[in-house]
């Protein structure tokens, strides 16, 4: 068969085989391949796990655990400084006298409002506080000091054995023994084998014995704590009993003192006020 190409000449069919034949070819192949890809196991998408950062959980700081205490109530400045124990919600501990809440009846009333108040612990400073101040006498005789005990602790109702020695800083806690004058060490095995824990303290807020006015304001004594625990000089480490005396605060100069101290203690993020009970060693 002849067909003629643009110039005239003559062309055969022929002539466009191999062309053609390449063209079938390569269609072919594409198709093959595409048929392959097809039949490809999909590949599964790998999900890398990637640990998600994680803040280290803070640890609190271990706050110094700080015990105040007030003795010789009730008298005429127990209602002031309970007024500003409940004021600032604050845990204190009263170490009171019996005479002292038959003694009057304001005395009396005081005991009342002392027994509702909240947060505050109420503890056996004897009876008639070492036969009014005869100290060397009442602790020559063991046996007597822990009937003067007992009968204050029966007679005001005190719901724990937690006392505190008149004009003696003497402890028994636990393993702690510490008496401050050796002649009385006889008097404070009987009262703990009597089943009474006694309690003295690391620090004495002190005063004019003459005018009841302190002799030092609450900057010096917040100093003289923070030097105590600097130099690890407490009876347990980390642990400091305050010692007060309330009739000291119906004073309204010294009454403001005291609020202050407290106001300073709470602001202080490493300290921490409790009541005695939670002092260690002390049995409940």
């Amino acid at each position: 068969m002849e067909t003629n190409n643009d110039e005239g000449g003559p062309t055969t069919f022929l002539s466009y085989r191999p062309l053609l034949l390449l063209l079938v070819l390569m269609a072919c192949a594409k198709t093959t391949r595409r048929s392959t890809d097809d039949n490809l196991p999909i590949k599964k998408q790998t999900t890398i796990a990637v640990a998600k950062e994680t803040t280290p959980p803070v640890r609190k700081k271990k706050k110094k655990k700080i015990y105040l205490t007030f003795d010789d109530g009730p008298n005429k400045g127990t209602r002031k400084v309970l007024g500003i124990v409940q004021q600032e919600q604050v845990p204190v501990t009263f170490f009171l006298i019996g005479e002292h809440v038959f003694a009057s009846t304001s005395q009396r009333a005081t005991w009342d409002s002392l027994r509702v108040a909240a947060s505050i612990e109420l503890c056996n400073h004897s009876h008639t506080h070492a036969w009014n101040n005869r100290y060397n006498k009442f602790y020559e005789q063991p046996d007597s000091v822990v009937n003067d005990f007992k009968r204050c602790h029966d007679s005001l109702d005190l719901t724990n054995t937690i006392s505190r020695t008149p004009g003696r800083n003497i402890w028994r806690v636990d393993t702690l023994s510490y008496t401050d004058l050796k002649k009385s060490a006889a008097a404070a095995d009987s009262l703990q084998q009597a089943g009474f824990t006694i309690i003295g303290w690391d620090l004495e807020w002190h005063y004019d014995h003459k005018s009841f006015t302190l002799k030092n304001k609450s900057d010096e004594l917040l100093l003289q704590i923070d030097s105590l625990f600097a130099g690890n000089k407490t009876r347990i480490p980390e642990h400091l009993v305050v010692l007060a005396h309330d009739q000291v605060y119906d004073d309204s100069n010294d009454s403001a003192e005291l609020h202050q101290l407290i106001k300073k203690l709470k602001a202080r993020d490493d300290y921490e006020l409790l009541v005695t009970s939670k002092y260690p060693g002390v049995k409940q």
